[in-house]
């Protein structure tokens, strides 16, 4: 369980931590973002605003696509924290270009291990594995 070590790994991390939490609060991302900065010492990376904003930009669109690719797991079943890293993974991979698929994929692999369950990180590898071969039709 080893922990980040890239600004962008803790960046990732951290935007997981923060929507993870905000959706346990039922409270926006970003009252979640603005707590942390205001009420903890943590630097906030700009890659973790990114991640933040691009997720909440386009979470309708992902929950579809984990919806309809995930083979019998609704959202409502996964686990929240998976839910979480599957949200900011197919973010990096579909939407942010400055992110090459394969680490998209495997950064949110390595969060699952750090952070869920046993089985975690093979079903979100299955998972972002299969919108990584539909990238191509899911953008079209």
């Amino acid at each position: 369980m080893s922990a980040p070590t890239s600004a962008r790994g803790k960046a990732r991390r951290r935007a997981v931590d923060i929507l993870f939490e905000a959706e346990l609060r039922s409270v926006s991302p970003f009252d979640a973002l603005r707590d942390r900065r205001e009420n903890t010492d943590q630097i906030i990376n700009p890659y973790t605003v990114e991640i933040v904003q691009g997720v909440v930009a386009m979470q309708e669109q992902i929950d579809e696509f984990l919806s309809t690719y995930s083979q019998g797991w609704s959202l409502e079943r996964m686990p929240a924290v998976d839910r979480t890293i599957l949200r900011v993974g197919t973010w990096e991979l579909l939407y942010n270009d400055d992110v090459p698929d394969g680490v998209a994929v495997s950064e949110a692999v390595e969060l699952a291990k750090a952070l869920s369950t046993d089985e975690s990180p093979a079903f979100v590898n299955g998972l972002l594995g299969r919108l990584q071969q539909l990238k191509p039709t899911l953008l079209a």
